[in-house]
């Protein structure tokens, strides 16, 4: 799986909320949904993220594609999710490997970063399904929780007509901010486990970019 190197460094905090701001950096590959304030943005940019997803398309398949990107863009927003991206990368014969990425922020109790993280540490750790540890970023204290599952797909919905088994793998980055009592959650999800340690290495290299300070 190709991941060629890209910068977009967006900021979670853009709509008006007391949410203090966070920076990050995601690979190329990385398509961002169009998450925004207003309808007349969502459109604006559902009309972008289509084109650029289906480079290859035209407007039998823009038009239709737009609005339901849009939906889901808005959907995703009142769901507390304020960055979302679907992930497509090359593999070797021609095939695609893909995830979906998302960050979003959630408010605590805590003011104290290093409290804050031994405390989701404790919870996450209390489920034996998790494998939880902890993380030290250069942005500070973190906790990540990486789980598998495997589910049944009924015949009428595979390919071959047969029951088939689907594991996926879900990577979560908890990382509590230095600059207010809220903690970002940075999840990654995908079904093509066969590139797990690719999206894993997409995941770790994503978090060591993390600020809650404008670096440009």
């Amino acid at each position: 799986m190709t991941t060629p190197t890209g910068t977009v460094p967006p900021s979670i905090s853009d709509d008006g909320s007391d949410i203090p701001p966070i920076w990050f950096t995601v690979p190329d590959g990385l398509f961002a949904l169009p998450i925004a304030r207003t309808t007349e943005e969502r459109d604006a940019l559902a009309d972008s993220f289509v084109r650029e997803l289906y480079s290859q398309g035209d407007d039998s398949i823009w038009s239709p594609a737009a609005p339901y990107y849009a939906g889901i863009a808005e959907y995703m927003a009142g769901e507390g999710v304020s960055y979302a991206a679907m992930g497509l990368f090359s593999t070797e014969g021609s095939g695609v490997a893909q995830c979906a990425f998302t960050v979003a922020a959630v408010k605590t109790d805590q003011t104290e970063p290093d409290v804050a993280a031994q405390g989701t540490l404790a919870i996450l750790s209390s489920d034996p399904l998790n494998d939880a540890r902890w993380l030290d970023l250069p942005c500070g204290p973190a906790v990540s929780c990486v789980t598998l599952r495997e589910f049944t797909l009924r015949p009428e919905v595979t390919a071959t007509g047969e029951e088939t088994k689907l594991l996926t793998g879900q990577i979560q980055i908890h990382i509590p901010f230095t600059t207010g009592p809220y903690t970002a959650i940075l999840t990654l999800y995908t079904a093509s486990t066969e590139y797990w340690g690719e999206f894993c290495d997409m995941t770790a290299a994503i978090t060591q970019t993390v600020s809650f300070t404008d670096e440009t």
